[in-house]
């Protein structure tokens, strides 16, 4: 294969299309890292990756400083080697965020980069095990939102064929149940009702909580904890019939593998932009299918909707659309299912005059 002979990085700041607020914080902004990657060939691949709102300049740091000069002369074709490389070659700073971050955007690329010159799609590429997934949409379950707004949210997504839809939890308990139970009522059985507290309590709340929303069938309770509190996962898990869902805010595949093999979680969250890539969600998807444990992806519906297609036991995806200013084409839905784009790459429509016009300034740059 032909070696990469230039590294481009630029980054977007996209604001969220509804206000997004849950039990711990708000997502004002999305700064997306783009990374171009061309071989000798002169074919070029671009991935991506994700904050919600800080650290991007980091990321832009490091991509720029270390991890693009390191790949300049590599084969673009060895991607484990090269993803492998450059966990090491950042040793120092893993396992965390602004790392797993800027790796995801690297990764990213150099699959997109590998699918276009072999003329196939991602979730082919990477499995071709599904032909459509499930969705279902938290835009319309946010924290500060009212009951009704709630509910007609609810009532919207499954009009339009959606099997499920997600509330955020942490408001006083009773009002949780209530929020929850007025959704249930309008929905009927059926449809699937998630809910998110986003790290927000500690393992004695989480236990009381879960046993107060267990008789209105919800589909599984996410992030009930810190991420880092794995005792604590497990002691809930021991005390709840309901499904917890982890991987948003899990940034390394022995994270994950802890998480399986002291059974503290029933559904498996990973997020390629937090994960470091194609790479390792794929190793993460399939550990959790040794596991009988389904894949449900946090975020970045565009990205996961091919890798989801390619495993056996991705369940949802989540509606929270977030490139159209990006990109000239959405995600195809069908009958409320996301349907993977045939077209060889991530599947993703990238629309580069839009990514050029909306840069953050100061942050383009090339290495070769």
């Amino acid at each position: 294969m032909a070696r990469i002979v230039r590294v481009e990085l630029v980054m977007v700041d996209l604001k969220p299309k509804v206000k997004r607020v849950d039990a711990i914080q708000s997502f004002v902004s999305q700064e997306t890292p783009i990374v171009r990657i061309t071989d000798a060939d002169g074919v070029v691949g671009t991935g991506y990756s994700y904050t919600i709102g800080t650290g991007g300049h980091s990321v832009m740091a490091l991509l720029e400083r270390t991890l693009a000069p390191a790949i300049i002369g590599r084969d673009a074709d060895e991607i484990e080697a090269i993803w492998r490389d450059l966990l090491f070659l950042t040793h120092a700073t893993t396992v965390g965020a602004i790392t797993a971050i800027a790796m995801a955007a690297v990764d990213t690329a150099l699959w997109d980069l590998r699918c276009r010159k072999l003329g196939l799609p991602l979730h082919k590429l990477a499995g071709g095990a599904q032909k459509a997934i499930p969705l279902y949409t938290t835009e319309g379950g946010w924290l500060h939102l009212d009951e009704a707004a709630l509910v007609e949210d609810a009532l919207r997504a499954k009009a339009d064929g959606f099997g499920g839809c997600k509330l955020k939890v942490g408001r006083p308990i009773h009002e949780d149940v209530k929020r929850i139970a007025a959704v249930r009522e309008a929905v009927g059985p059926g449809f699937e009702i998630f809910t998110d507290a986003n790290q927000a309590f500690n393992v004695d709340q989480a236990i009381r909580r879960a046993r107060a929303y267990e008789p209105l069938d919800i589909g599984w309770l996410e992030e009930p904890l810190p991420a880092d509190d794995m005792s604590g996962h497990i002691r809930l898990s021991q005390h709840t019939s309901l499904p917890i869902a982890v991987g948003e805010s899990v940034y390394s595949v022995s994270h994950f593998r802890e998480y399986l093999q002291h059974n503290a979680a029933s559904i498996i969250q990973v997020d390629v932009g937090r994960i470091g890539g194609i790479t390792p969600w794929l190793k993460v998807a399939h550990m959790a299918e040794t596991f009988n444990v389904a894949v449900c992806p946090h975020f970045l519906m565009e990205l996961h909707v091919s890798l989801c297609a390619a495993v056996p036991n991705a369940r949802w995806v989540e509606y929270i659309p977030q490139l159209d200013d990006l990109t000239t084409e959405r995600m195809r839905i069908e009958a409320g299912k996301a349907i993977p784009s045939e077209q060889p790459g991530l599947g993703i429509a990238w629309d580069f005059s839009a990514i050029d016009r909306l840069a953050v300034a100061g942050s383009r740059s090339t290495i070769q």
